[in-house]
């Protein structure tokens, strides 16, 4: 079988999921060979995705930790960008980040999510038919923005550059251009509020990584911008996507819809199977530090080796009937915040953040139906979605 699995339009115009499937049964560690004459390992199981992502000393985050990555950037970033970062560094920085999780913050966070998610949902309500993908990218962006402490008159131009900077995988070079300008936008946008808070340090994440040491050491400033660009990437598109998928799981799955709404006690675990289901990151990479035998094949020292994420979450040997939503899966060992060192940093605002978002659906809405063409990204970093039109039926 030979698929480039870097295909980005393998996600907008196909379904993957039989490709993914044959892989895991015939290929469980596949040398996905590029058009341009490169390659990589591409890990399709859930149990060698694990041993892959739990061993940073043979499959090490320093050289990226995603496909088509930039080399100078890479370079630049390596050991200062959490995500691109090994231990011991990478427990030091990952502490100066965790240190801006206060009770307080975290209660000021659901504050925000509450009235950001009511008043988007609210008014797609009024307007009977909208683009839910704008509704639930409102969300993810708010929550990220006051974290950091961004002032609220900023929110929808980050919500805007965002929505630019990590979207779909560039078809040309304008198009690549306009995401270059937008995340530097973004960029210098936080370089002007890390130069606020160093001078009237705040409650928030900026003013922790202002006022951070490492060894005794403040974090340099392109730690910071670094960071922050992990955090708004990491903490906007992925959260964004599973709640698109998760809606339209729902509809797909109306007696789940009704499930979850008569029981709420079923959200936790509707929240997991959201992740699990709709894995929104589809791949990390990690690059092989010595030659080593894996998954039955020979990996020299330089070679890429890329956990797919949907395939591990899919697999047969782990879940029972993997292809069906069921918000009451348990257990449910899935992959969907990675695992091991790099372990998403913001899993417990995720799965806040995605419990907020549907409870206030559910509390609002009576049915949720299609209402246009659903479309997939051209993305081969996200599986996610470019356009899902819905009509809410308000509960009365």
């Amino acid at each position: 079988m030979r698929v480039d699995l870097s295909d980005p339009l393998l996600y907008r115009d196909s379904d993957p999921e039989p490709v993914w499937s044959r892989l895991r049964a015939e290929h469980p560690v596949y040398r996905n060979e590029r058009a341009n004459g490169e390659h990589f390992w591409a890990v399709m199981t859930h149990g060698l995705c694990t041993d892959m992502l739990t061993d940073p000393r043979v499959f090490s985050s320093q050289n990226g930790m995603r496909l088509d990555s930039d080399p100078q950037v890479l370079a630049a970033a390596a050991g200062k960008m959490l995500n691109i970062t090994d231990p011991p560094r990478h427990d030091k920085i990952r502490k100066v980040v965790s240190s801006a999780f206060t009770p307080r913050m975290v209660s000021r966070l659901e504050a925000t999510m509450r009235e950001t998610a009511a008043k988007a949902i609210d008014e797609a309500l009024a307007a009977g038919e909208c683009e839910f993908t704008r509704v639930a990218q409102k969300l993810p962006v708010s929550v990220i923005c006051d974290m950091l402490g961004v002032a609220p008159a900023d929110w929808d131009f980050m919500v805007e550059r965002t929505r630019f900077a990590w979207s779909s995988t560039a078809l040309d070079e304008a198009e690549e251009a306009r995401k270059v300008r937008a995340h530097t936008e973004i960029l210098l946008h936080f370089q002007d509020l890390a130069a606020e808070r160093r001078r009237e340090p705040k409650d928030d994440l900026m003013s922790a990584l202002v006022c951070g040491e490492i060894d005794g050491a403040p974090l340099t400033d392109q730690e910071i911008l670094y960071n922050c660009d992990a955090l708004v990437s990491g903490g906007n598109e992925t959260t964004r996507h599973a709640t698109v998928g998760g809606l339209l799981a729902l509809i797909d799955n109306p007696d789940q819809w009704h499930r979850l709404r008569d029981e709420p006690a079923l959200m936790p675990s509707a929240i997991q199977e959201i992740v699990r289901y709709t894995s929104p990151v589809m791949h990390a990479l990690r690059t092989a530090t010595e030659d080593v035998e894996f998954g039955g094949e020979r990996i020299s020292a330089g070679d890429h080796v890329v956990a797919w994420l949907p395939s591990a979450n899919r697999d047969e040997k782990v879940f029972d009937d993997p292809d069906r939503f069921d918000i009451e899966r348990e257990p449910n060992r899935h992959l969907g915040f990675i695992q091991g060192n790099h372990y998403c940093i913001g899993s417990s605002l995720a799965k806040l953040e995605l419990t907020v978002m549907f409870e206030e659906l559910l509390a609002r809405v009576e049915v949720a139906e299609l209402a246009g063409q659903v479309r997939r990204l051209r993305s081969n970093l996200l599986w996610g979605f470019d356009s899902l039109p819905v009509k809410f039926v308000p509960r009365a």
